[in-house]
């Protein structure tokens, strides 16, 4: 693309680039799943994710979603430590209708059949289903773009 003598597009570059962006942004506003597989999810929806947690989830997982130490190593007992959500953890193994569960029904719930002990509570009585997908939206965001598309190809179990 050529530039002007002054180091800027032309004008009509310009107003492409604008028409462009206002296009991506009136796109992404219409998207609002945190599913598997649908497209990036409004800022809106991100933001009540991200409020959700902060109220509910981050006591335990950490308010930049960095978990509890030792997260991997049990405890007297049996629970282990909260994880962490973001790219150092195992959040993103898990497909969205795992996760969700696990939100809505706690971690014994889902696992505990497995012999799994879990201290992760269930969230299904205080959170919406609309604030439960909102969680995970926002969750995404801790991922980098390789975490995603790793838990994205997971789809359904």
């Amino acid at each position: 693309m050529s530039v002007g003598a002054r180091g800027r597009r032309p004008a009509a570059s310009r107003w492409m680039g604008w028409l462009g962006t206002g296009l991506l942004a009136a796109g992404l506003v219409g998207c609002g799943s945190a599913g598997s597989g649908d497209p990036v999810p409004a800022a809106e929806v991100v933001t009540l994710g991200e409020q959700a947690y902060q109220a509910n989830c981050a006591s335990c997982h950490g308010a930049n979603g960095e978990g509890q130490r030792n997260w991997q190593s049990r405890r007297a007992d049996g629970t282990l430590p909260a994880p962490p959500h973001d790219a150092s953890g195992h959040t993103w193994h898990h497909p969205d209708e795992v996760l969700l569960d696990i939100i809505r029904r706690g971690g014994q719930a889902v696992y505990g059949g497995t012999g799994l002990t879990s201290g992760m509570p269930p969230f299904g009585e205080q959170l919406t289903d609309a604030e439960i997908e909102a969680v995970l939206a926002y969750l995404k965001t801790l991922w980098g773009d390789e975490e995603r598309q790793y838990q994205d190809a997971l789809g359904s179990p």
